[in-house]
């Protein structure tokens, strides 16, 4: 029934979409470039397929030669607006996915913008040094106002677009035959091993075209790290299933999470909360209830790096919670051979356009 009544909604939104991707397609709505190498990495669904990882691996990938920037809209900050992030400051602020890139990252140029070609303006200012080499714009595949150089497109290899439906139906935020709009398609959360044969059902589901590059990647997840002060965990937290754990997250998709952290214990709790949670005060005594009614000599409670940025300016949090609080750490891995492919065609873009825009400095400094 429900999904009778969601039906007009869906196609309704779908027609929406349409005619503004297709104002795009034909210039009618004008889509702004930039000199400086823009890499957009987004997805077409609604919720967890890995943006932030993807985003750190090529902030990682890239700053070591470059100046490297990411602009993303800071979803659910209250603030509106330009804004650099900075280590201190709060997820109300600057929103948790930024905030989390700035903390891994202090030496890289982290900005909020709801208005990325504002945002990009902004960054390339001479007020705002270190004037960026590139900028990663995060979630931002469906921003046809500004066009990137290389559109990253990310699926959820366990939660495929070729059988999901458009908003408010399904999960779609626009139809799959945007899948065309990208360079790059990357199959994010996948198994440790996907076969060949595997490799080529995936590259026909999503009608990989012949200037289209796939690639495979798979979480991987260090050993956890205390959120605050807590002492780091003995090996027999590892070795031996000692611990009671209480796993708190405010993610998209926390099954992994809780299939990872599984193998290290025989009892967990779950308190699982929207992707984007903003902890109130109920939630926090709702957190110590749940801890204390752990009935173990060992007891600790681990979230994800994204939910920390929004817990530790919670001010109602006890020491007691804090030194039992531990994070899990989370990496991008590519499969078979993709990582030198992928890491060659990003830093072969960046290099060559960055190449060009000097150029062109050079050129307009010598006709004044």
């Amino acid at each position: 029934m429900l999904k009778i009544l969601l039906y007009p909604l869906s196609l309704l939104y779908g027609m929406v979409v349409f005619v503004r991707n297709r104002a795009y397609d034909l210039d009618i709505l004008k889509s702004r470039e930039f000199e400086v190498p823009l890499i957009s990495i987004g997805n077409i669904t609604v919720g967890g397929t890995g943006k932030t990882p993807h985003t750190e691996y090529l902030v990682q990938l890239l700053k070591e030669k470059y100046n490297v920037a990411t602009l993303s809209r800071g979803y659910k900050r209250k603030t509106k607006g330009f804004r650099l992030v900075e280590t201190d400051s709060t997820a109300e602020e600057a929103g948790d996915e930024p905030l989390q890139i700035k903390n891994k990252f202090p030496e890289v140029t982290v900005s909020v913008c709801e208005n990325r070609v504002d945002g990009v303006e902004k960054l390339l200012d001479a007020k705002n040094e270190p004037t960026p080499d590139v900028v990663l714009l995060d979630d931002a595949f469906q921003h046809r106002r500004i066009t990137p150089g290389i559109n990253i497109l990310l699926i959820d290899y366990n939660r495929q677009i070729k059988d999901d439906k458009l908003l408010p139906l399904g999960r779609l935020r626009e139809g799959t035959y945007q899948v065309r709009r990208a360079n790059i398609i990357i199959f994010t959360k996948c198994p440790d091993v996907v076969t060949p044969i595997m490799r080529r059902i995936l590259q026909n589901d999503v009608h990989l075209l012949p200037y289209q590059k796939l690639y495979l990647t798979r979480f991987a997840y260090d050993k956890l790290v205390p959120a605050f002060d807590g002492k780091r965990l003995e090996k027999l937290f590892y070795e031996e299933k000692k611990y009671a754990q209480l796993v708190l997250t405010g993610i998209a998709s926390p099954g992994p999470v809780y299939k990872h952290l599984q193998q290290y214990t025989d009892r967990m709790e779950t308190l699982s909360f929207p992707d984007h949670h903003a902890y109130s005060e109920e939630d926090i005594n709702t957190i110590k209830q749940k801890f204390e009614a752990l009935q173990a000599e060992k007891k600790i409670i681990v979230t994800t790096e994204k939910d920390l940025m929004r817990l530790k300016n919670c001010n109602n949090l006890s020491e007691e919670l804090k030194k039992a609080m531990y994070y899990l750490p989370v990496t991008v891995q590519f499969l078979d051979d993709d990582q030198k492919s992928f890491n060659k065609k990003i830093l072969n873009y960046v290099g060559e356009n960055k190449s060009n825009r000097e150029l062109h400095k050079r050129k307009n400094s010598g006709k004044s």
